[in-house]
């Protein structure tokens, strides 16, 4: 028992000397970032209770960035801003070219609510640096 006490005291020691640090800027190579919303394929209207696929493209900015997901804020009972997530490589080591790639991902929604949805799809920032976004209000049956 005070063998695998000390193997396990040693481990741990061994981690708390190898940590990482997350304030150490000069090795970040990528960075999050998030992606302007072209379209967004939404029913019609939703069924209580069922669930759906919604269909969004975005435009790729770069070929360094790469789709990783969607951040979903819900903001009211029924109001969602959805917006697609990417990884951008950064730092002296990445050669990136200018896309006009337009990608197609996709998300699935369960209906909960018997309320009205209104998605808010992000599309970027406006000259002011104010979010702009497209609204789509999906009536619940």
């Amino acid at each position: 028992m005070k063998k695998r006490l000390s193997i396990l005291m040693l481990v741990v020691a061994s981690f708390s000397f190898t940590a990482c640090s997350l304030d150490d800027d000069d090795n970040t190579n990528f960075k999050y970032v998030n992606l302007e919303v072209l379209s967004a394929d939404v029913p019609e209207t939703f069924e209580f209770g069922e669930k759906y696929t919604i269909n969004v493209t975005y435009a790729n900015p770069n070929t360094c960035t790469y789709f990783e997901g969607f951040d979903i804020h819900k903001h009211q009972l029924t109001e969602r801003e959805v917006y697609p997530i990417g990884t951008e490589l950064v730092g002296s080591n990445s050669d990136c070219q200018e896309s006009t790639e337009e990608v197609e991902v996709s998300f699935d929604f369960e209906v909960i609510y018997k309320e009205d949805y209104l998605f808010k799809f992000w599309t970027g920032k406006n000259a002011d640096g104010e979010d702009e976004y497209l609204e789509i209000v999906v009536p619940v049956n």
